[in-house]
């Protein structure tokens, strides 16, 4: 399988993106689905999930209150709509595809993904 992300950019504090992972060469429905994060000298830090069964997983309270991961079946694509963007959000952002076995409690771990995207670029700045 084969992901492409796109969407990322500049925008200013308080403002919105929407990021899109486009899928080839499987369905989507059948994966589990995530987003993860790098910034500058960091690590890559998981973001949200979706599980092929349509369950959602979020990094933290405050994620989950500003992003929401979601799918488009028909397109094939993941989402991920980020909202009221803070300049900690500044990241490269990277969606995943990873076997549908992978149970709840290791949603959230990187190494339970076997394929990546390229990445797309999130900067908040003012």
């Amino acid at each position: 399988v084969q992901l492409q992300a796109s969407g990322g950019g500049l925008v200013q504090p308080g403002g919105s993106l929407r990021l899109s992972c486009e899928v080839s060469g499987g369905t989507m429905s059948t994966y589990n689905m995530a987003w993860f994060r790098q910034a500058p000298g960091k690590e890559r830090d998981f973001v949200a999930a979706l599980r092929f069964n349509g369950a959602t997983y979020y990094s933290t309270d405050s994620v989950k209150g500003r992003f929401t991961i979601s799918r488009d079946r028909a397109k094939n694509t993941l989402y991920l709509q980020m909202n009221n963007l803070e300049p900690e959000d500044t990241a490269v952002y990277y969606c995943a595809a990873g076997s549908k076995t992978t149970i709840s409690g290791y949603i959230r771990s990187l190494q339970k993904y076997d394929a990546w995207g390229q990445g797309t670029q999130v900067t908040v700045s003012s």
